[in-house]
């Protein structure tokens, strides 16, 4: 058992790189209107940039896996750093071309970097100490990823259009969209360095091995004998889905409501999940069994979605009561409640992975990966909610996938985390 301060280094480096995970990730709900100005796109077709970067973790999963029995932890989160710096590298000849294919591929390989870094780091985070308190820790973790995500957002509108009066609609001149491209270089660039300096950093840092790397595999064991760990991958296909619906589609839907600076509409999100994830440190598990918070969180988070589908998009109220001290009430409360999702989604994360994990022992890595793949589901339900969109001709409606999303959530909460008597 790991005493608390033989935690504090690894939690020190893991928490740097979450930090870069929320701010990647969440970068893509600014890119997303701003791509949609530069490259010509429909609001489905832009859409496609949450699609490149959440189906690598699809694609890449059960590969980086095998990465990872070979590279051990490690040094796999080193090579992810090192992957993810290359794809930060394609945006600058992406923002040159103004090519979305460009674009898209960029995404991709930063995707498939996250993919080896969290099948990686995850299960280092819930393994480092008590299984119990691995909600806890994980909520630290998010606290730091969604801070990023916070933040991500505002640097980009204050980077890339502080000085520009441009326009960030559909109709603007080829030279317009060439100056907005151009933008996009400098940061790409300091982020490719960022993330190689990084990868060494950790490649050389003491981070120790965990108990089960130095266990021998059992090639007899399957993963089909732990239900609990193949219904939190469906878990997470869901919750992940709706995750990026609130944190990158509520630019896209102020955008279409006519909302000013559109692109830093993520941050609001990202700010209750942060919230949620101060909730989760301080009252899991002493005040919350993680299998009662997961249970909330559901139960709000369909409360919420009711909230985005029935309430008016010129209507204030309940944006004035939660900010109207600070000026903010000027967004409408349909907006809000996109917003407020990102309370309900907080704590997911952190309490199904653990609740997944257990007991896997020496199938950790394989499970982690398969928990990774239902990253998809940020692939995939993002486009149907576009997709519904385009059809009812209001994004809005889109947002109804969150009665189904919350629905597993708390299904999986209630019944689906149980494990069997019998693991064989």
């Amino acid at each position: 058992m790991y005493s608390e301060r033989s935690t504090f280094l690894p939690m020190l480096i893991l928490g740097t790189l979450f930090f870069i995970f929320g701010f990647v990730t969440w970068l893509n709900g600014s890119l997303i209107p701003f791509l949609k100005v530069i490259c010509d796109l429909t609001a489905a077709q832009a859409l496609l940039v949450t699609f490149a970067f959440y189906i690598a973790y699809t694609v890449m999963a059960l590969p980086m896996a095998s990465v990872l029995r070979r590279t051990g932890y490690k040094d796999g989160m080193a090579l992810g750093l090192g992957i993810m710096s290359a794809g930060a590298l394609l945006f600058i000849p992406a923002a040159q071309t103004a090519d979305f294919r460009l674009f898209l591929g960029g995404l991709f390989t930063l995707g498939a970097g996250l993919t080896l870094l969290q099948t990686a780091s995850n299960p280092y985070i819930v393994h480092i100490g008590d299984l119990e308190s691995a909600a806890a820790r994980i909520s630290i973790m998010g606290l730091i990823n969604k801070s990023a995500g916070v933040l991500a957002p505002l640097l980009f509108t204050a980077l890339l259009l502080s000085d520009l009066s441009l326009p960030m609609e559909a109709h603007v001149t080829p030279e317009d969209k060439a100056a907005l491209a151009s933008k996009l270089i400098q940061p790409y660039l300091y982020m490719a360095m960022a993330l190689a300096l990084l990868a060494v950093f950790v490649r050389r840092s003491p981070l120790p091995k965990l108990p089960f790397e130095q266990t021998p595999v059992e090639t007899s064991e399957s993963i089909r004998h732990y239900p609990h760990l193949l219904l939190g991958a469906v878990t997470l296909f869901f919750y992940v889905g709706i995750e990026v619906i609130a944190g990158d589609t509520i630019g896209l839907y102020g955008q279409s409501l006519g909302l000013p600076d559109a692109t830093s509409l993520t941050a609001y999100t990202m700010v209750f999940m942060v919230i949620g994830y101060l909730i989760g440190v301080t009252m899991i598990p002493n005040m919350l069994s993680q299998e009662r918070a997961l249970t909330l969180t559901a139960v709000a988070g369909l409360i919420f979605t009711a909230g985005i589908l029935f309430s008016g998009t010129q209507s204030h109220t309940v944006a004035s009561l939660l900010w109207g001290w600070s000026g903010i009430e000027t967004l409408p409360d349909t907006v809000t409640f996109v917003a407020l999702l990102g309370l309900s989604n907080a704590l997911v994360w952190p309490i199904v992975w653990p609740l997944a994990l257990k007991n896997l022992g020496t199938l950790t890595a394989k499970g982690s990966a398969l928990l990774i793949m239902g990253i998809a589901g940020g692939a995939l339900l993002p486009l149907l909610f576009g997709q519904i969109g385009e059809i009812s001709g209001d994004l809005r409606y889109g947002y109804s996938i969150g009665f189904v999303c919350y629905g597993m959530i708390l299904y999986y909460a209630v019944f689906g985390h149980r494990e069997p008597q019998k693991q064989r």
